[in-house]
């Protein structure tokens, strides 16, 4: 199952904080789009050339001009969803497996002068590369940075030897790259993190913010005997009345999941009595990070860090991750709360179910 992100947000996430209001200047750049739609350049390096190149990384490159080609649906608010970036990069090094990517927004270094020069920035005033094509319609990108990859700093965290070991090799710039079918870099970028069909659409647009829902298991005497450390015998995550009437009364539709709130209900094999605890959630990346709320109950120390998280599933079904104990099957303010959850807790998946399955 791939893995659940309980650190800071997601790569693709970052690539919404320069806003949309660079996004009609996306796909002006005729020399890359004369036509203005989206734009494929790319370039596999046969073994020969490799050989004659012992200090290039890069086996496989591609630029893509124009509309997002990695982001999948995802759980980030809609209207998020129209990022200004419209230059990708993606290469695949020697060795590897799967590709590496990063985005950057393309403009002329001056806007009046069409002869100038095209820089695709990134964030912290970093350059992604320098553009131009040649009279044969091939892109060349210089000035293409050994970290590109890699955070700020990067050389000082990870030490110089492993820094030159993540780093693009000394040959990895002035790249020469034929135009290609829009279709053909769209697949590359693909191989990053190929789509599962089985998981649907995003929650957000499977769960409304007006609907309520409810989904759950029941765990028999087979599977708690098969798994003695579980703790839970049954759980129930909704949103009923109450939780619609929170998010009516100072929800914003248009950032649906942001602000949404959620129950969840379990029952243990050892006390047997229902514990419910309401959690407030927002979308990140692909999944839904909620954080314990204290609305229904005072509690004697801070459970906003309490933290759970929501993912879909295959064939209609919810998963829900309790890494750090924020489920009450301890108290949320107990000693073992404060650290990894060690009994057989950790991961549910849920199945859809009526409403009256979830009634407090």
């Amino acid at each position: 199952m791939t893995s659940w992100m309980v650190g800071g947000a997601a790569l693709g996430a970052a690539l919404f904080v320069v806003g949309a209001a660079l996004a009609d200047d996306a796909l002006k750049l005729t020399e890359l789009s004369p036509n203005g739609a989206d734009a494929c350049f790319g370039r596999v390096y046969d073994a020969a050339h490799l050989k004659a190149h012992p200090h290039q990384k890069v086996a496989r490159i591609f630029f893509y001009y124009g509309h997002d080609p990695v982001s999948r649906p995802n759980e980030e608010p809609s209207t998020l969803g129209d990022a200004a970036y419209n230059g990708f990069l993606t290469t695949t090094v020697r060795g590897a497996k799967k590709p590496e990517w990063a985005a950057g927004w393309c403009n002329r270094e001056d806007a009046n002068d069409k002869a100038s020069g095209i820089r695709c920035g990134m964030e912290c005033d970093r350059t992604l590369a320098s553009l131009k094509v040649d009279d044969k319609g091939r892109l060349i990108l210089s000035n293409v940075q050994p970290d590109v990859y890699l955070d700020a700093g990067a050389e000082e965290d990870l030490g110089k030897a492993e820094y030159n070991k993540q780093a693009l090799g000394s040959e990895d710039d002035n790249f020469r790259l034929d135009p290609m079918p829009a279709d053909t870099c769209k697949a590359e970028f693909a191989r990053i993190d190929p789509i599962d069909p089985a998981l649907g659409a995003p929650l957000r647009e499977r769960l409304k913010s007006d609907q309520p829902f409810c989904f759950g298991r029941d765990y028999d005497d087979a599977h708690l005997k098969s798994h003695p450390n579980q703790l839970t015998q049954s759980i129930r995550v909704f949103r009923g009345p109450i939780e619609l009437a929170s998010f009516a009364a100072g929800g914003d539709a248009a950032n649906w999941p942001d602000g949404a709130d959620i129950a969840v209900s379990m029952t243990t094999r050892n006390k047997g009595a229902k514990v419910t605890q309401t959690y407030s959630c927002q979308g990140e990346a692909d999944q839904w990070r909620c954080s314990a709320s204290s609305k229904m109950s005072d509690f004697a120390c801070d459970i906003s860090q309490k933290e759970i998280f929501l993912k879909r599933g295959a064939s209609g079904t919810m998963m829900l991750a309790n890494p750090n104990n924020a489920l009450a099957i301890v108290d949320l303010c107990s000693k073992a709360a404060g650290g990894k959850t060690k009994s057989d807790d950790k991961i549910y998946r849920l199945n859809p179910m009526p409403q009256s399955a979830c009634t407090p």
